[in-house]
């Protein structure tokens, strides 16, 4: 069957598998045929993500990419791919007037530094593949909005948004494109902590047009159009998978 967006044949890596949107992401890239290499620092959740992957041929390794020795570990241990997806982050709440140094490195070296690093060391010894597809998850926090303290989650991600496209553009001549998703509230087991209750979430819900939070696995179909040949021209674009939320 005649299938524009299977990614059967293509080796793709993905960071931050272990949970969320990372660990969806990989198991509908499996769905469609790449094999799928994943990382996290987590063993055991990492474990769990690769027991749910389809297919044969994956591989999953452990990497606290933060550390710049993990970081090279994994780099030589990494074949050569055909697509990367930058799924690794956090995002810690802080009023401005309560932000640190240490907290703001913090978080700009696993949202920023850590997936822009690991990208640039591949491409040094040539690991990825021409015509690749390197796509970084980023949040409408940064590009189109914020929240009361999330300034450095929102710069992280701003930060990102800025980095793709003059990658896009450094990259093209190998025909390697370079793109973010972008979604708003995305229904993950973070509302699972309790600290927010049913009430508040459907309260928060009515500020979307479509009344509810996106589903990890509509980021992950986003992420497959862009690691698929559906998109060979596409590059430098930032989708947004937001149920409307920017548009009020």
């Amino acid at each position: 069957m005649y299938n524009p967006f299977t990614l059967a044949g293509k080796t793709i890596v993905i960071t931050g598998a272990s949970s969320g949107i990372g660990q969806t992401t990989a198991i509908e890239c499996s769905r469609m045929g790449a094999v799928v290499i994943i990382t996290s620092r987590n063993e055991e959740r990492l474990k769990s993500s690769y027991s749910k992957l389809e297919g044969d041929g994956h591989q999953k390794f452990i990497a606290d990419l933060s550390s710049a020795e993990e970081m090279e570990k994994l780099v030589k241990m990494l074949p050569v791919v055909d697509g990367i997806v930058h799924c690794a982050g956090i995002n810690e709440p802080l009023p401005f007037k309560f932000l640190t140094e240490e907290k703001l490195k913090q978080v700009f070296d696993i949202n920023f530094t850590a997936p822009t690093i690991l990208t640039q060391k591949l491409l040094e010894l040539k690991k990825i593949n021409k015509s690749a597809s390197i796509v970084f998850i980023s949040s409408v926090s940064g590009v189109s909005c914020s929240s009361v303290g999330g300034s450095v989650y929102s710069a992280s991600k701003g930060a990102i948004n800025g980095l793709v496209k003059g990658m896009a553009l450094d990259l093209a001549p190998k025909s390697i494109r370079v793109n973010t998703v972008t979604p708003g509230m995305i229904d993950t087991n973070i509302f699972s902590a309790g600290t927010i209750t049913k009430e508040q979430l459907k309260e928060d819900m009515k500020k979307y047009p479509l009344k509810r939070y996106g589903r990890p696995e509509e980021v992950a179909y986003a992420v497959i159009y862009l690691l698929s040949d559906a998109s060979n021209w596409v590059t430098g674009s930032n989708l947004l998978i937001d149920g409307g939320y920017t548009l009020l």
